[in-house]
């Protein structure tokens, strides 16, 4: 699928609620952020929140592969959206 801003951000809001759901991963997210639960609220639909949601399930091809599943997507869209979100390269590789 080709990712514009917006439908990068609406999947990213969807794995931000994926990980909301799995205690150890909102957890180890939270951590990851330097966030408080209380702020989740605040800054779900901030795009460098979307970053950093991808950003994290990016960083372990478990959680990119668990989540894909869960959200019924091919894994690559994840990197799709974040490369949608933060341009090209942006990532330290071209998609």
């Amino acid at each position: 699928m080709t990712y514009k801003r917006e439908s990068a951000q609406e999947l990213a809001t969807a794995a931000l609620l994926y990980l909301a759901e799995r205690p150890e991963l909102i957890e180890a997210f939270l951590g990851a952020t330097g966030l408080q639960p209380q702020d989740l609220r605040r800054v779900a639909s901030s795009p460098e929140m979307a970053l950093h949601v991808l950003d994290f399930l990016l960083e372990d091809d478990q959680r990119v592969m668990e989540a894909a599943a869960e959200l019924q997507i091919p894994p690559a869209d994840l990197m799709h959206a974040r490369t949608a979100l933060a341009g090209p390269g942006s990532y330290g590789w071209q998609v």
